[in-house]
């Protein structure tokens, strides 16, 4: 069973698993872990059913589960599921998101 589906995220919050960083560049010279930038990019894993407005309705989360989204440098709130880091950060937060 996946780390994601025994967590799930309330309100307008979303899990996302940042994409690894670069170790090695394209020429082949490895990259120290002090020098490597930090990735912005992440994997959504899962949503929360969105956050609730001043009628009582739900609004939706503006991502699903899988897509590739940016995050801002700062910011999220670290979790460690399944031996693995995830970061929770609110749908407003999340910059933008890539699409094919």
């Amino acid at each position: 069973m996946q780390a994601f589906r025994k967590f799930l995220p309330m309100f307008d919050r979303v899990l996302v698993e940042r994409l690894a960083a670069e170790t090695v560049t394209k020429g082949g010279i490895m990259i120290p872990e002090k020098a490597q930038a930090k990735v912005l990019q992440a994997t959504v894993v899962a949503v929360g059913p969105g956050s609730t407005n001043k009628d009582g309705k739900v609004t939706p989360v503006c991502v699903k589960v899988g897509d590739k989204v940016m995050l801002p440098e700062y910011g999220g709130t670290k979790v460690f599921l399944d031996d693995k880091d995830y970061f929770l950060f609110r749908d407003g937060d999340i910059l933008g998101k890539y699409v094919e």
